[in-house]
């Protein structure tokens, strides 16, 4: 055999392993995928299933499947991953493997019914609406931290959070818990104990005032104005308790723009104005501005509020029943002018 024949032998040889080291090495290593994205995997996804959802990241799933094979990754651990774009198949396998996976950003508010705060979260986490409702409702959990089926929802405050997607909802329902007895401060506690308010009353109340007005600078004088009624042993007299409670007939869709006298008779806990003192919990989810603005609420001697034509969104503050009912005629009038009837 000639040399020039061995050498060509040779050099075939060791273009053709080179070939094959190098298909492995960029089938291992060179960069698979081809655009940036958020993966989600299921605590029910197996590994054909986590092959779909990743065909669209990949030049070549075959290859991807390849190197899992190769890296004895079966088991998908379920979670939200942040795929990048030029990963290699390696990365891949090993981000998925590992459960390295990148939290979500939860956020809520103005969810007024446990109801709708569990749909609400069911958006944005794998777990379902039904699994959050029997996790916050769990008779254990209510006795343990004195609540009932109404009152857990004061500690959901509403913010943005950190969560693992595939979050398990008793595990979530313990962060906001933890959340709410860090929003409680020593300082926070104290302002309640001066207003002889306790926490769940606090936020009762703050529920009322965000129902009453959506404008940040009126909040606290709302607040010092039922405070005020409070303290003299008044009825709250709150229109939006009184629609609460139609709504607790008539269902949480039912629309009330215009709360009628015939309203004002509705035998509930919920109606101010036939019963004294703060209803049983919270009418709707309140901001923490509103909350403090309770803790914080201006000392004036209001004790009448209506809706003011004039600047709408905002109210007129009444000292007396003389004055107050001319702002009432006033608004009324507009109403039947505008054709509000119900």
């Amino acid at each position: 055999m000639s040399r020039k024949f061995i050498y060509i032998i040779t050099t075939v040889l060791f273009i053709t392993v080179l070939a094959i080291g190098l298909n492995f090495y960029f089938k291992i290593f060179g960069n698979s995928t081809i655009k940036q994205g958020d993966l989600y995997i299921t605590s029910t996804d197996d590994f054909n299933s986590l092959s779909k959802k990743l065909n669209p990241f990949v030049k070549d799933i075959s290859n991807f499947i390849w190197v899992a094979n190769k890296k004895n990754f079966k088991t998908p651990k379920s979670g939200r991953y942040v795929i990048k774009e030029n990963m290699s198949n390696n990365e891949l396998v090993n981000l998925l493997r590992s459960g390295n996976q990148t939290p979500v950003k939860v956020s809520f508010n103005n969810q007024n019914t446990l109801y709708d705060f569990a749909g609400r979260i069911a958006e944005q986490l794998e777990v379902d609406s039904l699994a959050i409702l029997q996790s916050f409702t769990n008779q254990t959990f209510l006795k343990q931290n004195n609540f009932n089926n109404k009152t857990v929802l004061q500690i959901c405050l509403p913010n943005t959070y950190e969560f693992y997607w595939n979050v398990s909802a008793d595990n979530f329902r313990e962060k906001l818990l933890k959340n709410y007895k860090t929003f409680w401060n020593t300082n926070r506690i104290q302002k309640a104990k001066k207003l002889n308010l306790t926490k769940n009353e606090v936020i009762t109340l703050a529920s009322i005032v965000q129902k009453e007005t959506a404008k940040r600078e009126e909040r606290p004088i709302v607040a010092g104005l039922y405070l005020n009624r409070l303290q003299k042993g008044w009825p709250l007299q709150a229109d939006p308790t009184i629609i609460y409670a139609i709504k607790e007939v008539k269902g949480r869709d039912y629309i009330v723009k215009r709360v009628l006298k015939t309203d004002l008779e509705i035998n509930s806990p919920y109606n101010t104005y036939k019963y004294r003192g703060l209803p049983p919990s919270q009418i709707a989810m309140p901001d923490i501005n509103t909350i403090d603005a309770v803790l914080n609420a201006e000392n004036h001697n209001y004790y009448y509020m209506c809706a003011d034509i004039d600047r709408i969104g905002y109210h007129k503050f009444a000292k007396s029943l003389a004055q107050h009912n001319r702002n009432a005629a006033k608004y009324q009038n507009w109403l039947n002018k505008q054709g509000i009837r119900r």
